[in-house]
């Protein structure tokens, strides 16, 4: 059973910078693509960024694309999340979530995914 904490979120001014952080604690061998996703009150949880176990195959969303970038660092089973340039719109809960299939076209669908963390918040301002 995979277990994911995320931690990183803080208040930020727009312009600025932040790394998130996931860690999986159980299970990570077994997590053929890990993500992250996002989620604004009154909205839709929308994927951010997927990474292939392999470390090779990168995916982002239409409107982070150039500003975040996704790393793991399998050894210490971290996944991360860099955002810069970040803007009030990127405001919300941002979850870890990983999945034991491949990422592949449908990786921003987060029924594909059977493990979440609890979220870390992340407000711009």
């Amino acid at each position: 059973h995979v277990q994911l904490v995320e931690s990183g979120g803080s208040s930020v001014q727009a312009g600025g910078s932040l790394r998130l952080s996931c860690l999986a604690t159980t299970g990570t061998l077994i997590s053929r693509c890990m993500a992250w996703f996002r989620q604004a009150p009154g909205k839709e949880r929308e994927g951010v960024a997927a990474i292939g176990s392999a470390g090779d195959s990168y995916f982002y969303g239409d409107s982070v694309k150039g500003r975040f970038t996704i790393s793991q660092q399998r050894e210490r089973n971290m996944v991360y999340l860099d955002m810069s340039d970040l803007k009030p719109e990127d405001t919300a809960m941002y979850y870890c979530a990983a999945t034991p299939w491949s990422c592949g076209g449908n990786w921003a669908d987060k029924d594909k995914y059977g493990h979440w963390g609890q979220g870390t918040q992340v407000t711009v301002s």
